[in-house]
């Protein structure tokens, strides 16, 4: 996960009443993971969005107002990429989504490839997304919030849940992951841990491949904030920045 700091700086963007509070309430279970599969009650992350490709999921993103989704730069999104609101079951044809149409995409400028550092990009929808109770947008935090270590946050995306797998799922899943601090995370990654990353997940809980871009929320005052960004992952999706 990444950029509690940039998130922070875009709170201009996102000025939302109402943010991070679903419609729909969420099931937790500390058991949860994306890797090994959990299936999310439907709607209840209003603010996770698919980035699809000529149909094909690739990437997460997360609602932050009606006009912009916030996702990884290390994505590449291209305008011609499709935002997919309110879908839970990729292969349901049932669902209320909204397909939107990007109108141009901010990549952070001090992204580098090599390091994923800075790993975030703003994308400005041509195609406002319409509130509804499953598509709303999620807070962000302000310059002065603190999330500890050992913070207990939620992670969700259409990833692997198996490191694994040939296959993505078609059901958005959830995870409840710890946050880490930067020394303790360094323990694992050493040098490949920047202060501008957060780190989070524990007991082989973790985001996996297909979940980058997505969101990490974690809950404040009883409304669920973007903390971070799914951005890398170990090799076998046991922890993640």
């Amino acid at each position: 996960m990444a950029l509690l700091q940039l998130l922070s700086c875009l709170a201009f963007v996102a000025a939302v009443s109402g943010c991070g509070v679903p419609a729909i309430n969420t099931d937790l279970n500390s058991m949860f993971m994306i890797v090994n599969g959990q299936n999310a009650v439907p709607g209840s992350w209003p603010w996770q969005v698919s980035l699809q490709r000529r149909g094909n999921h690739f990437c997460g993103g997360s609602l932050i107002s009606n006009k912009w989704v916030v996702t990884a730069a290390h994505c590449y999104v291209k305008t011609t990429d499709k935002v997919i609101a309110g879908m839970h079951d990729m292969n349901s044809y049932r669902e209320k989504v909204q397909v939107l149409r990007i109108a141009k995409v901010f990549n952070y400028k001090n992204f580098d490839s090599g390091t994923l550092s800075n790993d975030i990009t703003l994308l400005k929808l041509a195609t406002p997304a319409r509130f509804q109770k499953n598509v709303s947008p999620v807070c962000l935090p302000s310059a002065s919030d603190d999330f500890p270590e050992d913070t207990t946050c939620v992670t969700t995306g259409w990833g692997r849940t198996k490191y694994y797998a040939s296959r993505l799922p078609n059901i958005l899943q959830q995870a409840e992951v710890p946050l880490l601090s930067n020394t303790n995370c360094k323990n694992y990654f050493e040098t490949i841990v920047k202060d501008t990353m957060i780190c989070a997940g524990a007991n082989g809980i973790s985001s996996c491949m297909g979940d980058s871009g997505g969101p990490l929320v974690c809950k404040k005052n009883g409304t669920w904030t973007l903390v971070g960004i799914t951005s890398w992952a170990s090799t076998k999706c046991t922890t993640h920045p």
